[in-house]
């Protein structure tokens, strides 16, 4: 019996040793190492722009190329914490909170309004005050039209591109659009599109619909994101962000121009089972960045959520070939 169970043990370690012996002999250079993840040099801080206060999260050495972390809806930087790390090695890392998430300020509509154009102003005018002149942009959800926008403002300072469902055509819409676009048509006609958007179920789902890996899913990432849109002032924000959502549509022909023209080093990296975004949105950019990277991964709308050992890698892989 001794026997038998030393061979066995005996066999089994040769099978994992010859495995992993495969798997580094078949893995890109980048991803041999592993990743070193420290967020001694993560810090916190909060300035003025535009009489707004604005959190952003930095990262990295200063001297180093800058990538600018744009996050989705209904979260902030906060999506980030486990990537930041990851990349600052490397990178000089900027993760700001839009105003209205997050730990910016959040000030009336009233008194700032809440549209796509204002969002990517504040973010340029911020980059603008940390003097930084040239950056690549990672955009996921909001951050594209925020992005896209920042893109096309100032197309000298972007060194590459780098989305993660941030779509930006149309065959990347999912099923639930044709009900907002009902919202866009006739506001104070669909109370239930708003209702439904900002409910605990869809602030969970868009975490977990669409992924085979559920327990890799923090339930405090969907709990606190409806804390934050269950706050006083939060529905009328989010609602004139919405509303105005039917902008970014509208505008999708002249970013795909813009792609075409510039031609960015363009990394995708999409969780192809999004029910929002789905993964047609994410090979659409080959149509006008043939060059353009395309990576479809087994997640869904966060794909960070589950993927950020994949993602990481594909990331320094590609900043390392285009902006080094």
């Amino acid at each position: 019996m001794a026997g038998r169970l030393h061979i066995h043990l005996k066999n089994r370690l040769f099978t994992v040793a010859a495995a992993a012996a495969l798997l580094a002999a078949c893995a890109p250079t980048a991803w041999a190492a592993p990743l070193v993840s420290s967020n001694s040099t993560t810090t916190y801080h909060r300035v003025e722009i535009d009489g707004v206060g604005i959190f952003y999260r930095e990262a990295g050495p200063k001297d180093a190329p800058t990538i600018v972390l744009l996050h989705g809806f209904p979260t902030s930087s906060r999506q980030y914490e486990a990537l930041i790390p990851l990349l600052a090695a490397r990178y000089h890392i900027i993760a700001p909170d839009y105003p209205g998430f997050g730990q910016s300020d959040a000030p009336a509509p009233s008194a700032f309004p809440y549209t796509f154009d204002h969002l990517a102003k504040v973010m340029n005018d911020l980059l603008v005050r940390l003097r930084i002149e040239r950056y690549s942009l990672y955009i996921h959800d909001y951050g594209a039209p925020v992005g896209f926008r920042m893109m096309l403002a100032h197309p000298a300072r972007l060194d590459a591109l780098i989305t993660q469902n941030g779509n930006a055509y149309r065959e990347g819409l999912g099923k639930k659009w044709p009900g907002i676009s009902e919202y866009w048509a006739d506001p104070e006609g669909h109370p239930e599109v708003l209702d439904a958007f900002l409910s605990f179920d869809t602030t969970m789902q868009r975490h977990t619909a669409g992924t085979s890996h559920p327990e890799r899913y923090n339930p405090e990432a969907w709990i606190s994101e409806f804390d934050h849109l269950s706050k006083p002032g939060q529905r009328a924000i989010q609602s004139a962000l919405l509303y105005d959502y039917r902008t970014n549509v509208a505008a999708y022909p002249q970013w795909q121009a813009w792609l075409r023209e510039h031609q960015p080093p363009t990394l995708v990296v999409w969780g192809a089972n999004d029910p929002s975004f789905i993964a047609a949105g994410g090979a659409a950019f080959k149509q006008d960045v043939p060059d353009a990277e395309i990576h479809l991964l087994d997640a869904g709308h966060f794909a960070l959520d589950e993927k950020t050992d994949e993602i990481a890698p594909l990331i320094l892989d590609f900043m390392a070939r285009h902006v080094e």
